[in-house]
C-alpha cells in the first residue's frame, strides 16, 4: 500500500517521521477517519472542519481545504488501485526541540494512510459495559487525537471479536460513547443519545445522523443518562465513519431489536442514498427535498 507523506506518495513501509516530531513525543497531533464510496469522501468537508478546530486548539498552523485533500486522495486511489477505503487523513505538529513548546508550530507533517475495507464487516453487534472509565478531556472538548490510551484500554477489555463493542460511563456514571463509536437508543418512540457534556467525541457520523433526525423530523434528546436508562431501550445503534450505522442485539444479558429496530432501518437506508455524494451534513435537507 501506499501512503502520503509531507507532499510524497511513497509506500508504507518507507514512511518516515522525526523523533522530535511532537506528535510522538507529547500527542500534539489530531487525525480523521472516514470511507470513500466509489471514490467520494463522505462527510469529507465536516471532517476537515472538526480537523480544523482542533488544529487550532493544538497551536498548529495549519488549514486544510477540501482540494488539496482530494487531490492527494485521488492520487492515493490511483497508487493503491482502489475506490472503496478506509481512509486517515493525520496531522502532526511536527519537529521541536526537547520540552514543552508554547509557540505555534509552524511545519507540521500531514499522512494520509489508506487501506482497504475489512472483506466481512459485523451486521449486528453485542455489546459489554466497560469497566474502566471514560477519562475526562485534556482540554475542554474530547478532540480526535494522538490521547489513545484510554480507548486501548477499553479495547482490551473485550478483545479482537468485530462483532464486540465497550460502552464507557464517564467517572460519574453516566453512560458515554462506545470504544470507537457513539451510541444511541430508541424509547417509546424517542432516541436517546449522550450529551457531550459526558465527555463523548462529537463524532462526525453523530452530527450526520442528528442533522438526519432533523431533516426527517425524528423526535431525539441529548443528555445525562444512567445505565438503566440504556438498558431499558427498545433498540440500540452504533455509529462511526467506518461501520457507519450498526445495530446492537445484546447488552449483556439483555436483547435489544437488532437490525429489525425500526428507526435504525430507516436511518440506514437514507445512510446508503447519500454516502456517495454529500460533503456535508448541512446538505441534506435539500436533498431530502430534492428526492422525497
Amino acid at each position: 500500500m501506499y501512503v502520503y507523506v509531507n507532499g510524497e506518495i511513497v509506500r508504507k513501509e518507507e514512511a518516515r517521521i522525526s523523533p522530535f516530531d511532537h506528535g510522538f513525543m507529547y500527542g500534539l497531533g489530531a487525525f480523521e477517519t472516514f470511507r470513500t464510496y466509489n471514490g467520494h469522501p463522505f462527510l469529507l468537508d465536516d471532517h476537515l472542519e472538526r480537523l480544523n478546530d482542533s488544529l487550532v486548539d493544538m497551536n498548529i498552523d495549519l488549514v486544510l481545504h477540501r482540494d488539496e485533500v482530494m487531490a492527494v486522495l485521488r492520487q492515493l486511489l490511483q497508487a493503491n488501485e482502489l475506490k472503496d477505503v478506509y481512509v486517515r487523513l493525520n496531522v502532526s505538529a511536527g519537529v521541536g526541540d526537547i520540552g514543552l513548546q508554547t509557540d505555534s508550530y509552524t511545519a507540521p507533517v500531514v499522512i494520509v494512510y489508506m487501506k482497504p475495507l475489512p472483506s466481512v464487516a459485523s451486521s449486528e453487534k453485542v455489546c459489554a459495559i466497560l469497566k474502566t472509565k471514560r477519562n475526562s478531556p485534556e482540554g475542554k472538548k474530547r478532540l480526535k487525537s494522538h490521547h489513545y490510551l484510554n480507548n486501548v484500554l477499553g479495547k482490551r477489555e473485550i478483545g479482537n471479536d468485530p462483532r464486540m463493542e465497550g460502552i464507557f460511563l464517564n467517572e460519574q456514571g453516566f453512560v458515554t460513547e462506545g470504544i470507537v463509536s457513539n451510541i444511541f437508543w430508541v424509547k417509546n418512540g424517542i432516541v436517546y443519545t449522550p450529551s457531550l457534556e459526558t465527555g463523548a467525541l462529537n463524532g462526525i457520523t453523530r452530527q450526520f445522523v442528528l442533522a438526519l433526525f432533523t431533516a426527517l423530523q425524528i423526535c431525539y434528546e441529548e443528555g445525562l443518562y444512567r445505565l438503566h436508562e440504556l438498558e431499558t431501550a427498545d433498540e440500540v445503534f452504533l455509529t462511526n465513519s467506518i461501520q457507519e450505522i450498526v445495530p446492537v442485539v445484546r447488552i449483556h444479558d439483555r436483547c435489544y431489536l437488532g437490525k429489525e429496530g425500526p428507526v435504525t432501518k430507516r436511518l440506514k437506508k437514507y445512510y446508503e442514498r447519500f454516502a456517495a455524494h454529500l460533503w456535508t451534513r448541512h446538505e441534506l435537507i435539500e436533498r431530502i427535498d430534492q428526492q422525497w
